[in-house]
This record gives C-alpha cells, structure tokens and sequence, in this order.
C-alpha cells in the first residue's frame, strides 16, 4: 500500500507521492516542506501533518518522540545520534513503532543549507532538495531500533553509575536544596495545608489529568504548571493557579490566562525567561535556584505547606530520569529524597481515590424522585384529595384564601 505523499498542499499536475516501502525494491520516499528546530520541545508546536522535521536531538526521549507522532510528522531528519547507546532510550522505539520514517545524519549540516519551508525529498536514507543530495545517513527501522534498544539495557550498568556519581556531586554542591533552605519570596497563592497538583509535560501528562477531573473537582488542589503543563491544565478545562519555569514553553494565552507567574532563574541571578514576560508586560515573581523548574515548584508547594503534591507527568524511575539526558536530573532525584513524604504520583491518586458523585447525579435523583411522587399522586384516588386538602389549608395558614 502506498504511503500518503508528506505535503500539506498537492502540486499542480497531482503527480508526486510518497513511494511504498520496497515497491519494486526502492527506497521508501518523503517529500515535503522541512520544518527545524533545535530543540524538539518548541519545534512540535510549529508542525504539521506533512511536514518532515529536521531536528537536532541525541537521544529522542519518549515525550519528544510521543509529540512528533501526535503532530501527524511520517519522517524525521536527526543530524545527531537518534541513540547514543548510552542507556535505552524509547523515543526511535516509538517512532518506529509509529510507522515514521526516522534518518540520522550525525553532523551534517542541514540547519546551515535549509530554512523553514523549503521543499526537500527523502529516499531511504538520502536528503535532497532541487534534485541535489544534501546529506547521507543511516535510516532507524523498527529492527535497527530494537537491537540498539536491547543493547542499550545491556549497558545501562554504566548510565546508573554516571547518575550516581553526578548525584553525589549535587549532593556536595547543593546542601542547601536538600536542607530546604531555599529563599522564596512571598507568594499570592496559598499552599499552606492544601494539596497540591503540579503539572509537568512530561510521560502521560494528559492521560493522567483526564484520569484526575473527578479528584481536582472534588479535592480543589492548588494547580502549579511547570512552563507547558499551563497548556495540559487549560485543555484539561481547569486554571492554573502558578506558572513556574523560564517560561519557553507555554504560549502566551496560558501566561495572560491570570495565574501568578514564577520565572526560574540560575542561582547566579541569570533568568532566560524574565525577558518574554517583560515583552508581555506580565508581572512575576524570581526564584534563584540550582534545580530544574520542576523541582522548584514542588519545593515551593512543599515550603510554604502543602499536606500533599500530586505530581503529573514527572520521572518517577531511573529511565524517565535517564531520558531528560542533562546533569540537573540528579537533583531532581534529590529533590524527591528532600519532599518524598508528602509526594504522590497522580497514577497512585487514580487508583486510590474514590470521587464522590458529584452534584449533577443528585439533581438527577431528586428530580426523578419529585417527579415519581407527582406521578403517584396524580394517579391515587386516596392521595389526590389528600393532598389538596392539605393545599388548601396551607393557603389558609398563609392567608391567601
């Protein structure tokens, strides 16, 4: 079966497609407009169904790969190592899975030769543009992927013992994060012995504010976004209450949507995200710290009293930790050792919470209640005149006969 020709508009003479993968022993081909981006996060936001994405991202994590396939994207340019080997990332895994064409074309120079919106090809494993090949690499099948998978879990012994001695260097470095001798500045939402839910875009993020509607409208936790989940929390049809991040990946709706806003800075003083909400003209709040945006809005829902975190769409095993693939994760493990007493991941919420019914099966009941009762009195000879005797001395107690 031919696969669909990857472009948003057909061309003129209606001629060009896609090519099946192995029709007459050809390489599978791709044709679209490219679309670039460095960093995956930002470049999803931009993408379409068609579009063949030029990304620049040693290995794909499982958030990156799960938004690239929700965008409708059929084949991907990586100009660095999909997987590196170093431990077993998902993300090739789930593009392939996906039937979405994956190249690595480590180092080659793509970002430099293209520009958004130009018209590439992709046959196999070769970039083209104007007919002229552009990069040669290496295509990432399912059967190359699940080897490099596999291998990868082999191998993870030398991931766990480079986190475990960066841990210990943060654990030097930052006594202060895990004393909680944090300096926070006064904030206008109130922690103090509520819950909170802090939403991160991360594994699941929406699956798990779907499964969690019934606790947030019964419970009424304080809603805390981590830079995108402000946008998770407003497609889940809720408000966040707090912002906190450098503010690069919630668009700017969900940052004038009214919640208090927190810029992220480097214990330095340094905050990327202070610019943008200058240019928005929004007011907000600065908190110098060495951890990752997550762990700040948990340490300060754990600081100024929250009785418990939920957390949604955060790492909660050594894979998910492995995959943000950045040093700072090692605090975020900490972070977790300082605040672990009060934090609860929104997957162990869903399945020991009982949600109330709600007030609209009430209503229902009663209405149907009253409604039966209409019903039989309308119908008995022996109530019928009993209650409108009981009527009529009603309106003589009330003086309106």
């Amino acid at each position: 079966m031919a696969a669909p020709r990857l472009t948003r508009r057909a061309p003129r003479n209606g001629a060009s497609r896609a090519s099946a993968n192995g029709r007459n022993g050809r390489a599978p081909e791709y044709a679209g407009p490219a679309k670039l981006g460095k960093r995956t996060k930002r470049l999803v936001k931009r993408l379409e169904a068609g579009d063949i994405a030029i990304v620049d991202h040693e290995d794909i994590d499982r958030v990156s790969a799960d938004d690239l396939v929700a965008r409708g994207v059929r084949c991907v340019i990586n100009v660095a190592p999909s997987s590196s080997g170093s431990y077993p990332n998902s993300g090739p895994l789930i593009l392939a899975e996906s039937g979405v064409h994956l190249v690595d074309v480590p180092g080659a120079p793509l970002f430099e030769e293209l520009k958004d919106g130009d018209e590439i090809r992709v046959s196999g494993g070769t970039v083209m543009r104007d007919g002229h090949v552009i990069a040669e690499g290496t295509v990432q099948d399912l059967e190359t992927v699940r080897r490099d998978h596999e291998q990868a879990r082999k191998r993870i012994g030398q991931a766990i013992e480079s986190f475990a001695e960066n841990t210990m260097d943060h654990i030097r470095e930052e006594r202060d994060l895990l004393a909680g001798r944090l300096d926070l500045p006064d904030f206008d939402t109130k922690f103090r012995d509520r819950p909170a839910l802090v939403v991160v875009r991360g594994v699941d993020h929406q699956k798990d504010l779907r499964i969690l509607r019934p606790y947030v409208r019964d419970v009424r936790p304080v809603l805390v976004a981590v830079d995108g989940g402000a946008d998770a929390i407003l497609e889940a049809g809720f408000k966040p209450d707090m912002i906190v991040g450098d503010m690069d990946s919630a668009t700017d709706s969900a940052l004038k949507c009214g919640a208090e806003l927190v810029v992220h800075a480097y214990p330095d003083g340094r905050a990327p995200g202070r610019d943008r909400l200058d240019s928005l003209g929004l007011s907000y709040k600065l908190v110098p710290a060495p951890a990752t945006s997550e762990d700040v809005a948990m340490l300060v829902a754990a600081e100024k009293g929250a009785e418990l975190i939920v957390a949604v769409g955060s790492h909660f095993n050594l894979v998910e930790f492995l995959e943000k693939n950045r040093a700072g994760m090692s605090s975020t493990f900490l972070t977790r050792l300082r605040i672990g007493e009060i934090l609860v991941d929104a997957k162990g919420v869903s399945r020991l919470y009982r949600p109330s019914a709600g007030r609209g099966p009430l209503v229902i009941l009663v209405c149907a209640a009253l409604l039966a009762l209409v019903v039989i009195i309308a119908f008995s000879r022996n109530l019928g005149p009993l209650f409108d005797l009981l009527w009529l001395k009603l309106q003589i107690l009330l003086g309106l006969k």
